[in-house]
């Protein structure tokens, strides 16, 4: 009884997570992007060229196009992906062609719509992935062609298929500053799903080679409460073993570490590096990543 209670649970989160997902797709092309004949690259791109074409709705368009994709990732990928995908996308639509006539268009700055087009695709494509799904299209290719070809890097592949629809929108629109904005739209969407995905976990791992690593050690977890780890070390130049502090902290947390360094050691050595993502004792929880 517990496992069928879990079970449907999970089951109505997804689908929650996933109309929201169809919400903030339908805000971004019908209200922004559309419109103003921007096309934000992947299937939303081919969608929004072919509701300008022969107007079909975009839902339709987004739904027709990843039908072939998904019989394909059903072979080739596995079914579950497959079922998941599937899912997503088909509320996807259904809420994009829904929601098309009750939603103002924007035909004011290109610009605002570029960007509020892009923040609103790259959260739907982020609760999406928050729940383990996709919405398809370029991520589905993406997987494909990297199955076949397994040294091609996914990346290249997504940047490739964007350049592709960018490249068609300039044609079809009949304007280049069509294609730039699609860039900006890409660009836009990639870093909200970047944050959205990592940002609330961000941080920074920080390295500390100094002869005081003990007190800078005891005071980073007295004062700050955070985990140290040493590690063994061996200087190539002198051969002398030391060791080395390790520690992750939130990105504002940062200041008060460099301070207990520099009151201990002005001159030991410092590496920072910022992280997409600390999960774990301290930071948000490995099982609370999902939102089950």
């Amino acid at each position: 009884m517990k496992e069928k209670k879990l079970v449907a649970k999970k089951v109505t989160l997804d689908v929650i997570f996933d109309i929201l997902c169809g919400i903030m797709f339908a805000l971004g092309l019908n209200c922004f992007t559309s419109p103003n004949d921007i096309a934000p690259g992947g299937v939303s791109g081919i969608a929004v060229i072919m509701n300008h074409v022969f107007h079909i709705p975009m839902g339709v368009t987004i739904f027709g196009i990843n039908i072939p994709l998904l019989i394909l990732a059903w072979i080739y990928i596995g079914h579950g992906f497959t079922l998941c995908t599937l899912k997503t996308i088909f509320i996807q639509s259904v809420v994009v062609d829904l929601l098309a006539p009750y939603l103002p268009a924007y035909r004011g700055d290109h610009l605002l719509a570029t960007l509020f087009g892009g923040v609103c695709i790259g959260f739907g494509v982020s609760l999406a992935f928050r729940r383990g799904s996709t919405t398809g299209g370029t991520d589905v290719i993406s997987r494909l062609i990297q199955r076949r070809y397994p040294y091609m890097q996914i990346g290249a592949v997504m940047v490739g298929v964007d350049a592709l629809v960018v490249a068609a929108s300039m044609l079809v629109f009949h304007n280049i500053e069509t294609g730039l904005y699609s860039l900006i739209a890409i660009f836009v969407s990639g870093r909200v799903i970047d944050m959205v995905m990592g940002g609330l976990n961000m941080g920074r791992l920080i390295l500390i080679i100094s002869e005081k690593y003990e007190e800078i050690s005891r005071d980073i977890m007295d004062q700050m409460q955070r985990g140290v780890t040493l590690l063994q070390a061996n200087g190539a130049y002198s051969g002398k073993e030391r060791k080395v502090v390790l520690c992750a902290v939130r990105i504002s947390e940062y200041p008060r570490v460099q301070q207990i360094v520099k009151e201990h050691d002005p001159h030991a050595f410092l590496i920072t590096t910022n992280v997409n993502e600390v999960l774990g004792e301290g930071f948000t929880a490995l099982d609370a990543e999902r939102m089950t």
